[in-house]
């Protein structure tokens, strides 16, 4: 018979599994190492002691897959800065990809944080499934469902933190310590696992500080 602590470790074993934290080197991103650029070149830099990477301006989406990871259901933890030029700073997270034109990502538009107009400050955050599912065909077939305000705004220029908690098909979405999520969906694709990749389009972006539970 097994000691009573030999029988509670093992009991506790898949508790502790699901709460591990993955924090993966974006130093090798630079390096060409453990992740896959996609239409996009990187540069690192250090921000409040750990590395950053910025990815270049370009034009169309830009991908950097983390690989030797499958994700399922957990939480993806990020800081992110875009820029406040309209048209010109889309930054997010794809996960469930299958591969570089299959996937589920959300993504900001810091230029929509803190508009005065009114109609743009409606879609800060975006949800979308590729390739079905685009940004354009669900704004115009399901307005509003997709994508949402971020209350209260943060600097378009800024750093904010994100939190996506994906379990599957649901989504949600958090910026900077706030409890309420700014966005709630129910995923599009019928995926429920695939990579990790971090996400631009129409420009660059800076991240760093990346996390998934």
């Amino acid at each position: 018979m097994l000691p009573a602590t030999l029988l509670l470790c093992l009991a506790l074993l898949p508790a502790l599994a699901q709460d591990k934290v993955l924090c993966p080197d974006l130093g090798k991103l630079a390096e060409g190492k453990s992740w896959k650029l996609v239409n996009r070149i990187v540069q690192t830099a250090e921000k409040d002691g750990k590395t950053s990477v910025r990815f270049s301006d370009g034009n169309g989406i830009g991908i950097a897959w983390l690989e030797d990871l499958t994700f399922t259901n957990g939480t993806i933890e990020f800081d992110v800065r875009g820029t406040n030029v309209l048209q010109h700073s889309f930054v997010g997270v794809a996960f469930h990809g299958a591969d570089d034109q299959a996937y589920d990502a959300v993504y900001f538009r810091p230029f929509n944080f803190r508009t005065e107009d009114a109609a743009r400050r409606l879609r800060a955050v975006q949800y979308i499934s590729h390739p079905t599912y685009t940004w354009s065909k669900l704004r115009q077939e399901k307005p509003g469902q997709y994508e949402k305000p971020v209350m209260p705004a943060p600097d378009p220029d800024g750093w904010f933190h994100v939190r996506v908690m994906v379990t599957h098909p649901k989504v949600s979405v958090f910026v900077n310590e706030t409890k309420e999520p700014c966005l709630v969906v129910e995923q599009l694709s019928d995926r429920k696992s695939g990579r990790i990749g971090l996400w631009v389009d129409v420009g660059g972006g800076e991240f760093a500080n990346l996390k998934i539970k």
